[in-house]
């Protein structure tokens, strides 16, 4: 690509606010601003001229239809397509769309998850367009972002909470700034840059291995002799087949005007990485959705196949998305941004603090909503965060929040000793200490990095919990500071009380250590090891009271989402298991009883003439014995999945799922793999790591 092109062509398939201005009536374009900024009704007459010009836009992109374009809980996002068609009266069609298509579509919702919201037969479900997200064409249609809730007003998607959860910490934000003085911000966004790792591999190998088509992971296979213990592909050169799906991908992004920035190798052999720059969070969810669905587009177009699960390969690392997360105002100012002087520093320890609180206080409700099955492979594991929630804020600021805590000097790592109080607090250096990956929360410099979510995870989830907790914190602190006599002396106390009450969030150390878990402990930290045991806490009466305070969620939505999530646990650990018992009888057991065999016959036939054929005997003994372990273990497991699959109670459900299923897996797993590892190659029934890994 002509690299002078790149801003012609982003954004090209967006109706972004340039085309506004550019097709809208300045009257039809200002109403429009004031229903996206202010959140002022689009008048109906104002919605047909918006209307009438994004069709003629869209079908000069080459639209033929439009769709809602939503995101139900089931992580993915939906559509339905409807032509721009119309019938005219001389047997032709005219093209035509109208403001009350643009605004609000009917769908149905009986299909979708509802966690209980609903009945099948309530089949209706609406979707309203979100006019702070921008409209798009792709794949010959115009998609709208809108919305999507239940004929009863229960909301069936992850959008509108994500909107209402941005409403409550701009408004407790915007409070904080007037009581330092602030009356030109009108408004505080939370901003996102959601860095997304993946693995690529070949199609043809992937069309043989069913587990990968089912599942999405390898459900068998032994580690290949070489994997990622030279470090070496880890920001190494990219190879000429993976760089032009790169290429391809970016150009993609930017057309819908994604941030695509940076790209590099991963850790692990044909692992990957795309790092966005940040944006709204609201558009942040909605191009990490498109992110994921292009990303599998274009490898198609390359002859590959992008896997997003969190643990595809045993062995190697697996693939997580690090949710960089902060507060900036309608100014440009960044909240997280240590400031020069002394009111600066005072507002940015302020914010620092809420968040240190809001962390501590709802960890166990930030470690529920990244649960799932996929992540439950990879969180603890020696590549990504522990289960443990904590937060790694640096030296700078760990010797800062010392001296408060203390009452004493604040000995700077970079400036010597200082004195601290609000009047007088320096300026808080951004800290220079190296990265801390173990850390699940990370402060780095002016943002958040949430580290815990999975490779698929839709961001809307961690982004609503964020927003929300910290909304709380927030409110707290205005509550108290707006009736304080003295306001600086009062937050001089508060952010001290803070501090003291919440330091034990705070760990700078290795977060994979044996010794860090038995600190947590002490800390009285949760260490909620799987889905099973972090999801309960959507639930716990604290959690649902802040979501329902600040209205992001009603006490029913919030359970239905735990029916759900409980729900989806044990659908995916069942479908794992039927692929396992599946491969296991029709393709792992023939293949080593089969081999077996034939050692068995070049050993008969030796003795026969009198050879020595130990070596023959022992394997094909071996091999026999395993063959009879698979034969057990499916078995095994057959008979626990299908009583686990009777089990009409969602959470008991997943804890035989987690506790019994799972570990019949496991068993069945080790039996087969050890079949791998001498069985002839030309026996196996299907591409082994080495292919998959090293084959691209």
């Amino acid at each position: 690509m002509d690299m002078t092109r790149i801003p012609e062509i982003f954004g090209c398939m967006v109706f972004n606010d340039t085309v506004m201005k550019d097709r809208l009536p300045k009257e039809t374009y200002r109403a429009l601003q004031k229903t996206i900024h202010d959140g002022q009704p689009l008048d109906r007459e104002v919605a047909n001229v918006v209307a009438a010009a994004m069709k003629d836009w869209a079908i000069e992109k080459g639209a033929t239809h439009y769709t809602h374009w939503f995101q139900p809980m089931t992580g993915v996002t939906a559509e339905k397509h409807d032509s721009f068609i119309a019938p005219a009266e001389d047997g032709k069609v005219i093209m035509e769309f109208r403001g009350k298509e643009l605004i609000k579509g009917e769908s149905d919702a009986s299909s979708f998850p509802s966690g209980g919201l609903r009945a099948t037969f309530e089949a209706r479900g609406y979707t309203a367009w979100d006019p702070t997200s921008y409209a798009f064409v792709k794949d010959g249609s115009l998609c709208i972002p809108t919305v999507f809730c239940s004929y009863t007003g229960d909301v069936l998607d992850k959008k509108t909470p994500l909107l209402r959860s941005m409403e409550a910490i701009n408004l407790q934000a915007l409070r904080i700034l007037r009581l330092f003085g602030n009356t030109d911000a009108k408004r505080v966004n939370t901003t996102v840059g959601a860095e997304q790792e993946y693995f690529l591999i070949d199609r043809e190998y992937y069309n043989r291995r069913k587990d990968l088509i089912y599942t999405g992971r390898t459900l068998f296979g032994v580690p290949s002799p070489k994997g990622q213990e030279l470090e070496d592909h880890y920001y190494g050169v990219i190879q000429p087949r993976i760089s032009a799906y790169m290429k391809e991908l970016d150009e993609e992004l930017w057309k819908l005007g994604v941030l695509s920035k940076t790209k590099h190798n991963e850790v692990a052999p044909a692992q990957h990485e795309m790092a966005p720059i940040f944006t709204t969070t609201n558009i942040a969810a909605d191009h990490d959705q498109l992110t994921m669905e292009i990303m599998k587009k274009v490898a198609e177009r390359h002859g590959l196949v992008c896997l997003l699960h969190e643990k595809p390969f045993a062995g190697v690392n697996g693939s997580g998305k690090h949710n960089n997360w902060s507060l900036s105002t309608d100014t440009g100012v960044n909240l997280f941004d240590p400031g020069k002087t002394p009111s600066e520093n005072a507002q940015f320890l302020l914010f620092f603090v809420a968040v240190l609180k809001a962390v501590d206080e709802y960890q166990g409700l930030l470690r529920a909503y990244v649960a799932s099955a996929g992540n439950d492979h990879r969180l603890g594991a020696s590549e990504a965060p522990p289960a443990i929630v904590s937060v790694f804020v640096g030296d700078e600021l760990q010797a800062v929040l010392d001296a408060i805590d203390s009452g004493k000097d604040y000995h700077s790592v970079s400036a010597g000793k200082m004195r601290l109080g609000v009047d007088t607090l320096p300026a808080v250096p951004k800290d220079n200490t190296d990265r801390n990956r173990t850390s699940p929360f990370a402060f780095t410099g002016n943002k958040f990095e949430f580290r815990m979510l999975g490779s698929a995870a839709a961001i809307a989830d961690a982004n609503i919990v964020l927003n929300t907790i910290v909304a709380e914190e927030l409110k707290k602190f205005a509550d108290e500071l707006e009736n304080a006599e003295d306001f600086r002396a009062s937050m001089n106390a508060l952010v001290k009380r803070t501090v003291s009450e919440h330091k034990r969030i705070v760990f700078n150390g290795n977060g994979y250590s044996e010794e860090w878990q038995r600190e947590a402990e002490r800390r009285g930290l949760l260490n909620l090891c799987s889905a099973v045991d972090a999801l309960p806490m959507m639930i716990e009466k604290e959690n649902i009271k802040v979501f329902t305070d600040h209205k992001v969620f009603s006490e029913k939505e919030i359970r239905s989402r735990y029916e759900i999530l409980v729900e989806t646990y044990s659908k995916v650990l069942n479908i794992e298991a039927l692929a396992m018992i599946d491969m296991a009888y029709k393709d792992y057991y023939p293949a080593v009883s089969s081999y077996a065999a034939l050692l068995a016959e070049n050993a008969a036939r030796k003795r026969q003439v009198g050879i020595e054929c130990e070596s023959e005997v022992s394997i094909s003994a071996r091999l026999s014995s395993i063959a009879d372990d698979i034969y057990r273990n499916v078995l095994k497991l057959k008979e626990d999945r299908e009583e686990a699959s009777k089990i009409s109670d969602a959470q008991e459900a997943a804890k035989v799922y987690r506790n019994v299923v799972f570990a019949d897996m496991a068993k069945l797993r080790a039996s087969v793999d050890e079949g791998e590892r001498i069985t002839a190659q030309e026996f196996w029934p299907v591409p082994n790591y080495g292919d998959l890994l090293f084959r691209v």
